[in-house]
């Protein structure tokens, strides 16, 4: 079996552009503290858990050998993409996966110093294939507070509506995250996932003022796979904070400007979004745009495993693209504590943190 932690390979181009970075800023990534904003639950899965999984559930068409993983998750499109991630979803049939599947995605960030990550959870993918709900809630909060403990990874959740699934899954997701009860108490924020083709924000406008009501924070996925206008849609009818890809966004002016202006995050995952295709080649990709506008970037893994990347490998394409420097992946690193919902005293501490290794890196 390989070994999972291996350095990822993506991509041809995410590749090649990792690897042109030095060795010396390769080894600075690897020690960096880091926060990360979006990056899924099931699309964290390495390839030795879902082969493990695969292996418990052999009726699914997931192949149980972590090589043959490599060419089940190469996408053809979008479409294809969620396709695959559909049926790693099928793997979590128990509250013992999902335990599982947890822990062991907080060791793989424990390994890349991430030092806090809001994962997001599709919960309608679980309790829709007959987990119960209490039990769900139970395992992630299990494996929240013992990754905590054991490896110093703080984690916290977005629920998210499938967009695929309609109207039925956000009623379900609005439900299972307002509730007093069964909400977790590591749920911080709201967000809508899936397609967006045919998927228009608006319609998730109620659900999302349910969720604002009751204290969480809003973060669609918006102009990944179509215009600017879905992330004014997101922006202006599901009260967005941040946004998930917001791609598109470099097509229209006045929205880098107000984003920049409300610091409104952006949520930049490079290598998916060329391996989903929503980005043609990494030349074409708009980060640079939206430095240059000002724009508050995070970078994130988004599927990691399925990508064939990590955060580390995320932020030396990041430094391949933007030019950066030591100093350059530290500021990047602390614009996603910046944005993150955690709370101010967390902040200051992750802050120092990347504050104090990037100045011993630098001390001859």
């Amino acid at each position: 079996m390989p070994d999972h932690h291996a350095v990822p390979k993506g991509p041809a181009e995410t590749a090649e552009a990792a690897g042109s970075v030095s060795r010396d800023l390769h080894a600075f990534i690897a020690g960096l503290p880091k926060a990360e904003l979006h990056v899924h639950h099931v699309g964290s899965a390495s390839p030795r858990i879902v082969s493990e999984l695969a292996a418990r559930h052999p009726d699914s068409k997931v192949p149980t050998d972590p090589e043959a993983l490599a060419d089940f998750f190469t996408f053809t499109d979008f479409a294809h993409f969620i396709d695959v991630y559909l049926s790693v979803v099928d793997l979590i049939r128990t509250p013992e996966d999902v335990r599982l599947l947890t822990y062991e995605v907080a060791r793989d960030m424990a390994r890349q110093q991430v030092r806090y990550a809001e994962l997001t959870i599709t919960p309608y993918s679980s309790t829709s294939r007959g987990i119960d709900e209490r039990a769900f809630m139970d395992a992630i909060e299990d494996a929240r507070k013992a990754a905590e403990a054991d490896f110093g990874t703080v984690l916290r959740w977005c629920f998210d509506i499938p967009g695929e699934a309609g109207l039925a899954s956000a009623e379900e997701t609005t439900r299972l995250a307002t509730t007093d009860g069964l909400r977790p108490e590591g749920l911080v924020s709201f967000g809508l996932g899936g397609p967006e083709i045919g998927v228009p924000r608006p319609q998730f406008k109620p659900y999302f003022d349910q969720a604002i009501a009751a204290g969480l924070r809003s973060v669609p996925h918006a102009g990944e796979t179509t215009g600017p206008q879905t992330v004014w849609d997101a922006l202006t009818e599901l009260r967005a904070e941040r946004i998930g890809h917001g791609t598109s966004a470099a097509q229209d002016p006045k929205l880098l400007a107000h984003l920049a202006e409300q610091r409104i995050a952006l949520e930049v995952c490079p290598t998916s979004n060329i391996a989903t295709r929503a980005v043609r080649t990494l030349d074409e990709h708009p980060i640079k745009e939206f430095v240059r506008a000002g724009v508050l970037v995070t970078i994130n893994s988004d599927d990691p495993p399925m990508f064939g990347t990590d955060l580390n490998n995320e932020y030396a394409v990041a430094a391949r693209l933007l030019d950066l420097d030591e100093q350059g992946l530290a500021a990047l690193a602390k614009n996603a504590v910046e944005a993150s919902f955690l709370d101010t005293a967390g902040k200051a501490r992750i802050a120092a943190e990347i504050d104090t290794y990037t100045s011993a890196w630098l001390t001859p």
